[in-house]
């Protein structure tokens, strides 16, 4: 593993620039946003004729989801529960969920999905693999922008189910948390880690910034994490997609540190998946023995909603990977909108 890079004092925190519309629902959502709470936003009529995995609605929701988090810069911060932003948010919600579940039928098993999430496939493709032997530095500069949406609030959405475990579950889902926020060391808290792998990169890590520039497929992966985290009943469903990625992390984090040595991107670049190879190891033990076991133990019939969690993650992660690759072997960026293009943000 690599040794940590010095990284400079963090800046204040700061919401995030509001992205553009990028349809109906989106639009109409941004426009009351921009205003007093309590202007109109769009009806769930209009939502449900809204793709469920397309641009619009996917921005739409995660405007709704980032509420909760940061927020944005001019907004309201009491949107966060205004009553008709949540019934929008609903009528999204259902449309989502209707569409993962459609996407992972055929799932229900729980020891069969963890079984198939430990076998790295035999044919050696996809985004990491391409990376790390062929891909090109704006390749990964795209990566990282597309990812930044997630990792630079990477364990926050998970930090919901929390207060719903309890006993063996919640003690080492903690114990993992808390390396995910640094061990109690400010500088190693991973969405600290990978802001300083995007300032290798040459990108800004700004909270937010490239929201404009990231596919659909990204903004699902980043939504799926919320609408798990914040309902109650899904959270067997989170606690499935928490295992998943720490499962399958560690060896898409080895290649992807290969990936960043070859390309001579920077220390603080390789470190951010060096680290992910070694903690991710850990956690993938401790997450199926103690955190899944001591769920089980305590609720068995969320058997079920755990085997969705983890199919879930896969299926959005690998929807992703194909819109990446299919771009990049047309020759076509795989951001909407270019880097060097892409708002300045607040």
């Amino acid at each position: 593993m690599t040794s940590a890079p010095t990284t400079s004092a963090a800046p204040a925190i700061r919401s995030a620039p509001l992205p553009d519309g990028r349809g109906e629902v989106s639009a109409g959502l941004l426009g009351a946003l921009r205003g007093p709470v309590g202007r109109a936003v769009p009806g769930p009529a209009l939502a449900a004729r809204a793709d469920p995995l397309g641009d619009d609605l996917q921005l739409a929701l995660y405007l709704c989801y980032e509420l909760h988090y940061r927020g944005f810069t001019g907004v309201d911060p009491t949107w966060e529960w205004d009553p008709e932003l949540l019934r929008l948010r609903a009528a999204l919600e259902r449309r989502f969920l209707d569409a993962l579940r459609e996407g992972t039928a055929g799932h229900p098993d729980l020891d069969a999905v963890l079984d198939a999430i430990l076998v790295e496939p035999v044919s050696g493709t996809g985004v990491s693999y391409h990376l790390r032997d062929e891909g090109t530095l704006a390749q990964m500069r795209e990566y990282a922008a597309h990812r930044s949406l997630y990792h630079l609030k990477e364990a926050d959405p998970h930090a919901w189910v929390i207060p719903r475990l309890r006993g063996r579950a919640k003690a080492a889902f903690v114990a993992v948390e808390y390396d995910e926020f640094g061990g109690g060391r400010a500088e190693r808290v991973h969405a600290e880690l990978f802001a300083a792998l995007m300032r290798d990169l040459g990108l800004d890590d700004s909270y937010g910034r490239y929201a404009d520039a990231a596919s659909a497929e990204m903004l699902v992966t980043v939504n799926l994490m919320s609408l798990f985290g914040l309902h109650r009943a899904l959270r067997g469903a989170l606690v499935g997609h928490f295992a998943a990625v720490e499962t399958t992390s560690s060896p898409g984090s080895r290649r992807l540190a290969g990936a960043m040595r070859r390309l001579e991107a920077g220390p603080a670049a390789e470190h951010f998946y060096a680290e992910h190879v070694t903690a991710d190891a850990v956690h993938e033990q401790v997450v199926r023995r103690d955190v899944i076991g001591g769920l089980l133990e305590d609720e068995p019939a969320l058997a079920r909603d755990i085997a969705f969690g983890v199919a879930a993650t896969g299926w959005v992660e690998d929807r992703f990977g194909v819109q990446l690759m299919s771009a990049w072997q047309a020759g076509r960026s795989s951001l909407r909108v270019p880097l060097d293009r892409a708002p300045a943000g607040a």
